[in-house]
């Protein structure tokens, strides 16, 4: 197996331009995501969230079967670096304005491993995120914005209008 100090960033751009990939988790990390608990708190999250099967057509049910017999080998594919998740299932769902959205839809097991890997790296990064942040931010919403103390500031009853001279550019 090549290090990651050997792999290249995947085509977009001149080879020359792109820098070597890094681990995506440092080891620390990764011992903290397969952690049996953090695992099962992954599993009871996505057990409880429920949701359609993604392409492999493995529904939440089916999943406690597949692990018995699978997930040492998943494991050991996530321990290596070598775990690649399935392709997201497209589901088109209806607007209510008309139109359709694409929802994609990942297979059970990938919804695990997502689960477990934000449940090791949200603690650590959420503190640095700006206060004023509510995007896919746990215990945030978009009605929380709207409440946020900056909404109802002068800022936010006058605002600042800018202009720019562009001429010289």
């Amino acid at each position: 197996m090549r290090s990651s100090s050997d792999v290249s960033n995947p085509s977009g751009g001149a080879s020359g331009r792109r820098m070597p990939t890094q681990p995506a988790l440092r080891c620390e990390q990764v011992t903290r995501v397969l952690d049996p608990a953090n695992l099962h708190r992954a599993w009871k999250r996505v057990r409880r969230n429920g949701g359609a099967p993604g392409v492999d057509g493995m529904s939440i049910e089916d999943f406690p079967a597949w692990a018995r017999q699978h997930w040492a080998e998943t494991r050991q594919a996530l321990q290596d670096g070598t775990y690649r998740p399935q392709p997201v299932r497209q589901k088109a769902i209806p607007k209510p304005s008309g139109g359709e959205r694409l929802l994609g839809i990942p297979t059970v097991v990938d919804r695990v491993i997502q689960q477990a890997v934000a449940q090791v790296l949200e603690p650590e990064f959420d503190p640095h995120f700006s206060a004023s942040s509510f995007g896919f931010r746990p215990g945030r919403s978009a009605h929380g914005a709207i409440k946020h103390p900056f909404m109802g500031s002068p800022w936010h009853q006058h605002p600042i209008k800018f202009v720019a001279n562009l001429t010289n550019v």
